[in-house]
């Protein structure tokens, strides 16, 4: 079966109340016609888990602005105003989490793992109702793997079984992502032949993709 499906296909498997990971950073690097396309479908009460919340007219930050985000999982809002708006008026739940803690978060919901150990956000609000562990005399905080009913991810070069290319810094949080969700769609800026790909420049191995879609450049 093919992996390449349309992006109706693409809409029909995105649902009210799921919780989804989106790929980029401020934009870069992010699945944003997949993303437009939700803003169409009007798809609502979602969690998002994401390194940010883009900009108000770019991306995830126009599900924020109209409201299709009930909680975000992320590690600043300071390029969206609206994010911060939204969250003082308690419209919408935010969650900040020191960037290196959710990728490591999401790697550790990847790989099976049980949490990870981190000294980051010790004596902070980072720490409150979170376990401490104490190894060989220090003291670290127990972050717990996050993972996703569907992972967004984008890849600039994509073959048909779904091995991902990203292109410098477009790489970002998609490869932790494609293996920490239930599901996992990439939005390609450019589908090619299997084969066509050099085995060195695969970043995220086919395995992790279930369906392709083509994006926008």
């Amino acid at each position: 079966m093919s992996k390449v499906i349309s992006m109706k296909e693409v809409l029909d498997k995105i649902y009210d109340g799921a919780t989804i990971m989106v790929g980029g950073f401020i934009g870069v690097g992010g699945p944003n016609t997949i993303v437009d396309g939700m803003l169409e479908k009007n798809v609502k009460d979602l969690t998002l888990i994401a390194n940010d919340t883009v900009v108000p007219e770019l991306g995830t930050g126009k599900l924020i602005v109209n409201k299709q985000i009930k909680k975000a999982i992320v590690t600043h809002i300071g390029t969206n105003p609206e994010t911060g708006r939204q969250m003082n008026a308690g419209e919408l739940e935010v969650e900040l989490v020191p960037q290196g803690t959710l990728a490591e978060r999401i790697r550790a919901a990847g790989a099976g793992l049980g949490g990870v150990l981190t000294p980051t956000g010790l004596g902070t609000i980072v720490e409150e109702g979170k376990q401490k562990v104490e190894v060989d005399g220090k003291e670290f905080l127990l972050e717990k793997p996050v993972k996703a009913d569907i992972a967004l991810i984008k890849g600039s070069k994509v073959d048909k079984k779904g091995n991902i290319y990203y292109n410098a810094s477009t790489r970002n949080f998609n490869p932790l992502m494609a293996m920490a969700a239930d599901l996992v769609i990439v939005e390609a800026e450019e589908i090619v032949e299997v084969g066509e790909l050099d085995p060195n420049d695969v970043m995220t191995p086919g395995i992790f993709v279930d369906f392709i879609v083509k994006g926008e450049n």
